[in-house]
């Protein structure tokens, strides 16, 4: 019998389908998947980034996954699907709820039910690890209570539900990844609000690095987008039907301790810019891993070892980034209420 180590393939599907593959963390798995020698479709209203389009098995679809029938034709030669597709940023979900409802909830429920029609052998779900909203305990175990605080957060956990309803009711083969705070190369400035790359850029430019929150109480779980990708594809191999794994290192780095480490990568002292007036996010967000590490799977690259390699490829002076968190949006109906209220 042929006996299979913690990081070795066991994939039986051949076509797979990766949904928001133009994306960072798609461009990444499908990259990985081709290491693999998959066919792999491409399914994304944006087109390929450069080198994606050339590397072998990869072909390209360009679909509404807010539309049925697109859905329906876009995933139709898969025997596997990983669904990446959506909006990732909590604070365009806040200025724009029903936009982010659609793309994440409503695209995620015509995913499930097209491979149900379809005969999709497995399909793979990355979810967030927003959709804990405030933690209660660290570190964060699966069955932890979901209460979203953001629109975000409530449209990822409605495409959880919609796939597991679809699991217990018609059989549907998913597992769904929750991921932690992903970082790596390929980011884009203007929309990544995670920590690692922000740091990195605004160091580089010799400025103080701008971080909103207690910097010791705000610590995140940071997992490089390699290892997301490896572990989406541990999810695929051996994930149980209908369970859930949270996607993460399970150690925590406070922002104090991420510009120490910043220094360390790039030789020059970090400088933080604090501002302690809102704590909304100053909490730990940490993963319980047992159940991901039950299936074989750990880390490969280390918090030194990403940051030295992502700080070489910026290089000095990269783009500052321009995403900022936003967990409240002034409404026309508010700024009535406190106006009568002055």
């Amino acid at each position: 019998m042929h006996q299979h180590g913690p990081d070795t393939p066991e994939t039986h599907y051949e076509d797979v389908a990766v949904t928001g593959g133009a994306g960072f963390v798609g461009r990444h798995l499908v990259t990985a998947l081709s290491r693999l020698s998959r066919k792999i479709t491409v399914v994304d209203h944006a087109p390929l980034p450069p080198g994606l389009a050339e590397l072998p098995g990869v072909s390209h679809v360009r679909a509404d996954l807010r539309d049925y029938g697109e859905t329906l034709l876009a995933l139709r030669s898969a025997d596997a699907v990983f669904h990446l597709a959506g909006n990732a940023s909590g604070t365009e979900s806040v200025a724009d709820p029903r936009r982010d409802f659609h793309l994440n909830a409503l695209a995620t429920c015509n995913v499930g039910n097209a491979c149900l029609e379809l005969g999709v052998r497995r399909l793979v779900y990355l979810s967030s690890a927003i959709v804990y909203g405030t933690p209660l305990r660290s570190p964060i175990h699966e069955d932890h209570p979901t209460r979203p605080f953001l629109p975000y957060g409530a449209s990822k956990l409605s495409g959880e539900l919609t796939l597991r309803s679809l699991h217990a009711t018609a059989g549907l083969p998913v597992v769904t990844g929750r991921s932690f705070v992903v970082y790596g190369p390929g980011e884009d400035p203007r929309r990544a609000g995670g920590e690692v790359s922000q740091f990195l850029r605004w160091h580089l430019n010799e400025q103080p690095i701008p971080v909103v929150g207690d910097i010791d109480r705000k610590r995140r779980d940071f997992i490089h987008v390699e290892d997301l990708c490896r572990a989406l594809i541990t999810l695929a191999d051996r994930g149980a039907d209908g369970e859930t794994y949270n996607l993460g290192t399970g150690t925590a780095v406070s922002m104090r301790e991420l510009a120490a480490e910043v220094g360390t990568a790039t030789g020059r002292s970090a400088l933080l810019d604090a501002d302690p007036s809102s704590l909304a996010d100053s909490f730990t967000l940490l993963a319980d891993t047992t159940r991901l590490r039950g299936l074989g799977f750990a880390p490969r690259t280390t918090l030194a070892e990403g940051l030295t390699h992502l700080a070489g490829l910026l290089g000095r002076f990269p783009e500052l980034p321009t995403a900022r968190a936003v967990f409240r949006r002034e409404t026309p109906a508010r700024r009535s209420l406190e106006a009568r209220t002055c």
